[in-house]
């Protein structure tokens, strides 16, 4: 996979990973908690967290010690 490719795929998933953080302070501050929509919003962010992590290593070049 390109390098360009990669950067914007890890830019769009660090949005994303944004608007779901801003999404579960707004679903904590709404007057009826849904504690599981929470938890799937949650795990979807670490999810996301996983594949960013996963991208970052594509562009980091292999160093052979």
């Amino acid at each position: 996979m390109d390098s360009e490719v990669i950067a914007r795929r890890i830019e769009v998933l660090r949005q994303e990973h944004g608007d779901l953080e801003a999404a579960i302070v707004a679903l904590q501050t709404a007057p009826a908690v849904d504690q599981l929509q929470i938890a799937r919003i949650k795990k979807r962010k670490l999810r996301l967290k996983d594949e960013i992590s996963m991208l970052e290593d594509m562009l980091i070049p292999d160093i052979i010690a």
